[in-house]
């Protein structure tokens, strides 16, 4: 079993998982959303928010629910989860979101960068920015259809763990952006890898 590893305030991290094995991404301070992202050991799979809403049939994921590939194959099950409520409704931020979206001039920590450059580290390439699972994040839909944003709900010490359904390179978030973060600068998340059940 490994030890707790923190993933940086608005940085992110990489790590490989075997079948069965179980990572725990974990919310220390509270109030904190994050991204995860994972790709098939070799590449060629990508998680889909598409597939994902197909298959489970909703657009609040919890436990007992599974997390798609783009081939149609489970790649992640929601195995335990504290707060109940993560989406894939808000696609990673990106350095151009924050040009078109808040007039950031220069260059911004974004989640699509965190979680290309840590995969990258793992040897694998990124492709295209991802459409990650939104970790301990409240979106939500209103009656028209329009999205917002509330605090995310996780407490001090909340935290969700996937299995993993085949062997995958994961890509882990803490996310940059205080809109999704309610109001509040980012902070580290943490997680760790579990042996099989």
């Amino acid at each position: 079993m490994s030890q707790e590893q923190i993933i940086p305030a608005a940085g992110g991290v990489g790590v490989r998982l075997r079948q069965g094995e179980r990572l725990r991404v974990i919310d220390p301070q509270g109030g904190q959303s994050g991204d995860v992202f994972a790709v098939s050991a070799d590449g060629a799979e990508r998680l889909s928010n598409g597939r994902t809403f197909d298959y489970q049939g909703k657009i609040y994921l919890s436990t007992g629910d599974v997390l798609w590939s783009d081939r149609s194959r489970p790649m992640l099950t929601i195995v335990a989860d504290d707060v109940g409520r993560h989406d894939f409704l808000y696609a990673s931020c990106t350095i151009e979101m924050y040009r078109l979206q808040y007039g950031v001039k220069g260059n911004h920590p974004n989640c699509a960068d965190n979680l290309g450059n840590a995969l990258r580290g793992l040897g694998v390439d990124p492709g295209p920015p991802p459409t990650a699972f939104n970790v301990f994040m409240c979106a939500d839909v209103g009656p028209d259809g329009a999205l917002s944003f509330r605090p995310p709900p996780s407490r001090p010490g909340a935290a969700i763990t996937f299995r993993a359904e085949m062997d995958l390179a994961v890509a882990l978030s803490s996310c940059p952006a205080s809109t999704c973060n309610g109001g509040q600068p980012p902070r580290p998340l943490a997680f760790e890898v579990l042996p099989p059940a």
